[in-house]
């Protein structure tokens, strides 16, 4: 009888080890594998003692808790290996709930289901009110008139609230247009591509402000009450939050209320406060307003410091100071500060009565959860699609040196960016919404959305400005982007300034939310749950072991052996994507327990992570958007593009990691060896120049592509507008271009002089080259070329008049209430 070969033993014995590791199995099937271990290497009867008694004490729930488990808890918390979190930090951890974000924290993404999530298809009903209202607002009043006139004109506000623009999101059943937030986002969409100043006055009512407050949160007596005034645009509200001391932070709310008893017996609220950055708050008619409420006499019943409380003012209350305009950018929105001097009001204008006083903090928080991700990144989008529309046709209308400069590859590459970076901007902005429709609240990714759309469209806009050149920079009707440029910023700062949703919100925050475990860990510390801590750490420890393996093989044959949901061209997009996801669940894992509760600090860490995590959603919600779009095959260079620059910032963020990672032994092999490997085996390098190249012909090129693309922006047709210019002299060079050549090759072959084609007209129509219907068709182009090019100028006294209507307008803003 033949033995089998001790090196065929051994190699089964590896293979399995590396399956079972990959696999990630339960802690009694490691007890079967040691077992089968020492069977073969036949070890004496003691070491059975010993790995009998340790198997038991490992497998055994109650013996573990007893031996393990307890001494372990005393341990993390003497040397505080697990973040603490405050009753604010709880407050926004709790806000909303885990979404696709935790598949990516589990570092084996599910991506059968995160592809039958539900993408969301505009219906005729929305279509009807984009190309209805909304094409009509838009038309109404250009963005340089708005700019000139410091508002919008009386009859846009009127026109705004009549189709209900204010109430969008209120129901039906209260008079408002009951819409999606798919739906919502549309809308902002196409108005973000006309003005900034549309979309911050629909937005503030749309988004956080009284109305979500009241739908969330309110008696029904007071949505009876408020919800149709808000909806008819009867109301204007505003929602005052931060102050001069206090932004993200919380606690620093200065703004105070104190509960009284009235002479009629009746109790009130005596308020004081200041507020700052207030969208609406100078022609506001109901002040939503955050503060510290404080009963001293414990009238409320819930103690003398309630905590942060929400109310409703009038602001023709007495005591209400209103009116003041701040000058964010010269963006003329209103941005206002509010101040209010011993403003009493009854307890019944809490929001939700007085059953909701205190839960302050956790309203707005679970409110930002899902709003966050759905207005900014609307308007964002909407201006990626305004400049990649109007750097596409600009880049074929101008020429130099004789060629169109989009033909020029230092034009080529950031037009690349340009293209690739609004087709993931559409992808996020429906991929977030179908979430958030289907009654999702991703906190995490409401914050991956705000940040990394806010921050792309800067990107897009700096490349637009450096295509635009001189045309950019030289403001007046012609001008279409200098205006979104100076906007930039305002997007980046509001509704959670994008450094700190970085470094804090989006991994900060995600991992305690989205991990499998953290959470349960810190809760069972927290209440000194040895039975819950148990469970939630061993399970982790298994966790962190299979990614261990995962990642390592997964590194080691570049993702091959990860499962795609698809085939076909995108399907090794899927695999690398669980390559990214198991080095980033593992190095979460080892920086938590290496810095526990320091780790908030380390904010330069936390961003890189972040970007990980960030990159990891985006490249997602693009192949979401291929499948969901029918795998179309022209989409595909687009595709391709984003998923490339995506894994090409995965990898930048994963180095950054690598060799800063300052934990004794691990540190050094991770700047180290790990590094080499990484920088030996990257998981993404940035898209190819010919794969650029693509991208930007395809801007250039009209047609079904490049309307699929922009498509839900406002597109003028009259070539008085900037844009509709901009597209006649688009249109009529496409369909020249090939008439020009025929000149060009004419020339080549000497049936014409060696010229240039615009002075070869004459003599190529003369040689019967071209007809006269041709003819026309080139002079038509050039002269609309020519027009398109030029940019604005004023005399002085124009200049100095717009100056001054631009004062005596701002001084009527008090009309508009």
């Amino acid at each position: 009888m033949n033995l089998i070969h001790p090196t065929v033993v051994i190699s089964t014995l590896i293979f399995l080890l590396l399956l079972l590791g990959y696999i990630g199995v339960p802690l009694w099937v490691w007890s079967v594998y040691l077992a089968a271990l020492l069977v073969f290497f036949q070890t004496p009867i003691w070491i059975w003692v010993i790995f009998g008694a340790i198997a038991c004490i490992f497998n055994i729930p109650i013996l573990r808790q007893k031996l393990i488990t307890s001494p372990l808890i005393k341990a993390i918390k003497a040397l505080n290996l697990l973040p603490k979190i405050s009753d604010t930090e709880r407050a926004a951890i709790e806000a909303g709930n885990v979404w696709v974000d935790g598949e990516f924290f589990s570092g084996k993404p599910d991506f059968q289901r995160i592809n039958q999530e539900p993408y969301p298809q505009v219906t005729p009903e929305l279509q009807a009110f984009l190309d209805g209202p909304v094409e009509q607002v838009c038309r109404m009043v250009s963005d340089w008139e708005i700019y000139r006139r410091k508002d919008l004109p009386p009859e846009v506000w009127d026109y705004l609230k009549k189709e209900r623009f204010l109430g969008m999101m209120i129901p039906e059943e209260y008079g408002g247009l009951g819409f999606s937030n798919f739906a919502y986002s549309n809308v902002m969409t196409k108005l973000a591509s006309r003005s900034f100043t549309h979309i911050a006055t629909v937005g503030v009512t749309n988004s956080l402000g009284p109305a979500k407050l009241l739908l969330r949160y309110g008696t029904q007596e007071q949505k009876n009450y408020y919800l149709p005034r808000l909806a008819r645009g009867e109301e204007i509200p505003c929602f005052a939050l931060t102050e001069p001391t206090a932004g993200s932070d919380a606690a620093s709310i200065k703004s105070e209320g104190i509960v009284f008893r009235g002479e009629d017996g009746k109790l009130y609220l005596r308020l004081n406060w200041k507020k700052r950055y207030i969208t609406l708050a100078a022609i506001a008619t109901l002040l939503g307003l955050a503060f510290k409420l404080r009963d001293p006499e414990n009238y409320l019943g819930k103690g003398k410091e309630v905590g942060i409380t929400c109310v409703l003012i009038p602001t023709d209350t007495p005591g209400v100071s209103m009116g003041r305009r701040h000058d964010p950018m010269g963006v003329p929105f209103y941005n206002s500060p509010t101040e209010g001097h011993n403003v009493v009001v009854s307890v019944d204008q809490i929001i939700g009565g007085v059953e909701q006083a205190g839960n302050g903090w956790k309203m707005l928080m679970q409110t930002l959860a899902a709003g966050r991700g759905i207005s900014f990144p609307a308007s964002c989008t909407g201006v990626a699609k305004l400049v990649a529309r109007v750097t596409g046709a600009y880049a074929v209308v101008r020429q130099q040196f004789g060629l169109s400069i989009g033909r020029f590859e230092g034009v080529e590459e950031p037009l690349a960016r340009i293209g690739g970076l609004t087709y993931l901007m559409e992808a996020v902005r429906n991929y977030t919404c179908g979430a958030v429709d289907q009654g999702e609240q991703p906190a995490v990714i409401s914050a991956i959305a705000k940040y990394s759309l806010t921050e792309l469209s800067r990107k897009i806009i700096n490349d637009g400005m450096d295509i635009m050149g001189g045309a950019g920079i030289c403001r007046g009707p012609r001008n279409l982007l200098a205006n979104i440029y100076t906007a930039t910023p305002i997007s980046i700062t509001v509704e959670g300034a994008n450094i700190l949703t970085r470094t804090l919100m989006i991994f900060g925050q995600g991992a305690i939310r989205c991990h499998p475990y953290i959470y349960q860990e810190i809760t069972a510390l927290d209440q000194s749950d040895v039975t819950a801590f148990d469970q939630a750490f061993w399970h982790h420890l298994g966790l962190t072991v299979r990614n261990t393996f995962r990642a390592l093989i997964l590194s080691i044959f570049r993702g091959y052996f990860a499962h795609s949901p698809v085939p076909g061209a995108t399907a090794k997009y899927y695999r690398k994507l669980e390559w990214a996801s198991a080095t980033f669940a593992l190095l979460t894992d080892i920086t938590i327990f290496s810095f526990g509760g320091t780790l908030k600090r380390r904010e330069k860490l936390t961003g890189r992570f972040a970007d990980i995590l960030t990159w990891m959603y985006l490249a997602t919600a693009t192949l979401r958007r291929f499948e969901a779009e029918g795998r179309k095959p022209e989409d595909l260079p687009f595709v391709h593009w984003v998923m490339q620059y995506a894994f090409a910032q995965i990898q930048s963020a994963f180095e950054g990691i690598f060799q800063n990672l300052s934990v004794p032994v691990l540190g050094t092999l991770f700047a180290g060896p790990v590094s080499w490997w990484w920088r030996l085996n990257p998981i993404g390098s940035l898209p190819n120049d010919k794969l650029g190249s693509e991208v930007a012909r395809k801007l250039q090129t009209p047609g079904q592509i490049r309307d699929r693309l922009t498509a839900g922006i406002y597109i003028p047709t009259s070539s008085e507008e900037a844009l509709g210019r901009l597209e006649k002299a688009f249109i009529l060079l496409s369909q020249a271009e090939p008439l020009l050549k025929k000149l060009k090759n004419a020339s080549h072959t000497e049936k014409l002089p060696q010229q240039k084609p615009d002075e070869l007209i004459a003599a190529a129509l003369q040689a019967g080259v071209i007809s006269n219907k041709e003819v026309e068709l080139i002079c038509e182009a050039e002269f609309a070329r020519n027009d398109a090019i030029q940019v604005d100028s004023f005399t002085l006294e124009e200049y100095l008049q717009g100056s001054q209507e631009s004062k005596g307008r701002g001084q009527m803003a008090e009309g508009r209430r």
